[in-house]
């Protein structure tokens, strides 16, 4: 059975992540029709020369839909969407917080997908100007992409392996895992962790420069350079710490961050998060459970 993808609806393809996504798709060889409902948003669509389609008249055609919207209005659009698409066809959310909580609209015969882009490494080799100036991914800048399918079988990954290489260019690798593993990657790991760790770094930032009175421009410079050496060393293992340094880390392990911390990556808690996230009560149906195929 053919399973490419020839026809594909992107919804919401005016707003932030739609126009990047919509960027990648128009140099393809896709037939892709650009949805969005927000006047200023199709505006944004015409001014890069793209036609703006009804998604109502439009769906029946497509066997791939992408929702480029926000989690928590993915639940009503599906809701909405998913009666009208052709037996077969796939429905491509882009973050798994959704998928994971069972908000979106259920067929038996269609198929379920996430993908989510890792953004371009901090250890990326990059060689000119475009590609140290896409931090995000998408334009200049390699990045892999995470993916996840929640219904669907083997020979779903390659079509959509291909369309997810063209969304996100440049891609290198794409990481199939389920639908529960890649809510732990997003948002545990990267948003619960590492986007926190980010803010909590800016705030740390803020309270030097109040409490010292030392120059923004000092501080800046040794925060900015102490993050690249930080990291280097904790992952790439490129210098040992030294040992006072390895004092002064204990230190603020015990005086920041709680003895319990690791229980982020309970379920339970996961399904807190995504709960609150999504501005919901509580999870609904199967959470993102699925049979973890091999890396492509």
């Amino acid at each position: 059975m053919d399973r490419s993808y020839r026809n594909i609806a992107l919804v919401g393809a005016g707003g932030k992540m739609g126009m990047r996504i919509s960027a990648n798709l128009q140099r393809s060889d896709y037939h892709v029709y650009y949805c969005e409902n927000a006047p200023e948003a199709q505006q944004r669509i015409h001014a890069e020369g793209r036609e703006v389609s009804a998604i109502e008249e439009v769906i029946e055609h497509c066997e791939l839909v992408i929702l480029a919207v926000p989690d928590t209005v993915l639940g009503n659009v599906s809701e909405a969407l998913v009666p009208s698409m052709t037996a077969g066809a796939t429905l491509l959310t882009l973050d798994p917080a959704a998928a994971y909580a069972g908000l979106l609209q259920q067929r038996d015969d269609l198929h379920y997908a996430v993908a989510h882009p890792c953004h371009p490494s901090i250890f990326l080799q990059r060689r000119s100007n475009d590609e140290w100036a896409d931090s995000f991914g998408g334009s200049a800048a390699t990045q892999s992409v995470a993916a996840a399918l929640q219904a669907g079988d083997d020979a779903q990954r390659k079509p959509l392996t291909d369309v997810i290489r063209c969304m996100y260019a440049p891609v290198d690798n794409v990481y199939w895992m389920t639908v529960t593993q890649l809510a732990y990657l997003e948002p545990t790991l990267v948003e619960t962790v590492t986007c926190m760790l980010g803010t909590f770094m800016k705030e740390a930032l803020e309270e030097t420069v109040e409490r010292t009175g030392v120059a923004r421009e000092a501080a800046e410079a040794m925060l900015y350079g102490h993050i690249q050496i930080a990291l280097a060393v904790a992952f790439r293992s490129t210098n040992p710490f030294s040992d006072a340094c390895m004092v002064a880390i204990e230190y603020g392990r015990e005086t920041i961050l709680r003895p319990d911390w690791k229980k982020i990556f309970d379920q339970s808690e996961l399904d807190k998060v995504i709960a609150r996230m999504l501005k919901i009560d509580q999870l609904k149906g199967e959470r993102g459970h699925a049979r973890v195929p091999a890396d492509s």
